[in-house]
């Protein structure tokens, strides 16, 4: 990571966003979960713990005014944005060029759940992810951008200790599951809400992440797995024979299934780990053939 004092990077406070979002005539929406942070301390926090190195090249969701995007750059990395407002994504590259003149930035206007490509290849993810969508957003880029090996995400406190749990937790889900397919996750701090413009009613948290090679690396066991996994949480108080019938055709078949895969039939879907669902999917096809 670069000096902070002598990287020619100026990072924003909450004057300064103040005043960008006046000039563009902003008001944050609860629509596109606009909070934006305002603390200096808090964006180098997140680059340090996202061990962000020089010549790193980083994709940021939802950049907004730039308060991390310009913590990104003074680290000595280069930034692809991706920012679904028009006059964020506009603002963005006249802010940078002010406050890190040699810095190197590329934005893209879009829906970060439709990209399927960037001009650069990431190796890391780091983004103030917005509420309402940071799952999905964070399995959309980690599926079709293989490039990206570890990252750091804040995202609200219930969502990102969802993330990081293990099996048997109370709130070991869906999205542990399919979050656990890609690798490792920890939560990696808390975040004050005071750093944020507006204030959120909502505690947020920061997510690690490392991408591990588990060698669940075909697209079909992966949509398989993932079939499971909604069908088995979708009815999570019910055992495993039960919930997935519908998706086999019936318990008999379920059973026949989890057998052949080695799980109990009573066993409940918050006590399997990413690999026994590996193993229920591929016993699902081999079955089917």
């Amino acid at each position: 990571m670069s000096d902070p004092a002598s990287s020619g990077v100026s990072l924003l406070g909450p004057a300064e966003i103040r005043d960008l979002a006046g000039m563009l005539d902003l008001t944050p929406t609860k629509k596109l979960g606009q909070n934006f942070v305002i603390d200096a301390n808090t964006v180098r926090k997140i680059v340090r713990v996202a061990k962000v190195e020089t010549g790193d090249v980083v994709v940021e969701v939802g950049p907004g005014l730039g308060s991390l995007t310009l913590g990104l750059l003074e680290a000595g990395a280069s930034v692809v944005a991706v920012e679904i407002d028009h006059r964020l994504a506009e603002q963005l590259p006249l802010t940078v060029s002010q406050l890190a003149p040699a810095a190197k930035l590329t934005v893209i206007r879009e829906d970060a759940l439709r990209i399927r490509s960037l001009p650069d290849e990431p190796s890391r993810l780091v983004a103030n992810l917005p509420y309402n969508v940071s799952v999905p957003v964070l399995l959309h880029l980690l599926e079709h951008f293989p490039g990206i090996r570890s990252g750091v995400v804040m995202v609200q406190a219930e969502v990102g200790h969802r993330l990081a749990a293990e099996p048997g937790s109370k709130v070991y889900g869906s999205p542990s599951v399919k979050a656990a397919w890609y690798g490792e996750w920890r939560t990696a701090g808390q975040v004050s809400r005071q750093v944020f413009w507006p204030v959120p009613n909502v505690d947020s948290v920061l997510v690690g992440f490392e991408r591990v090679g588990t060698g669940l690396d075909t697209e079909e066991l992966r949509v398989r797995t993932f079939e499971i996994v909604d069908a088995a949480f979708g009815q999570r108080r019910k055992m495993l024979r039960q919930a997935l019938a519908e998706l086999f055709g019936s318990s008999q078949a379920a059973i026949a299934v989890l057998e052949a895969a080695g799980i109990a039939p009573t066993a409940r879907g918050e006590s399997l780990t990413v690999h026994d669902f590996l193993a229920i999917a591929r016993a699902s096809l081999a079955l089917a053939e």
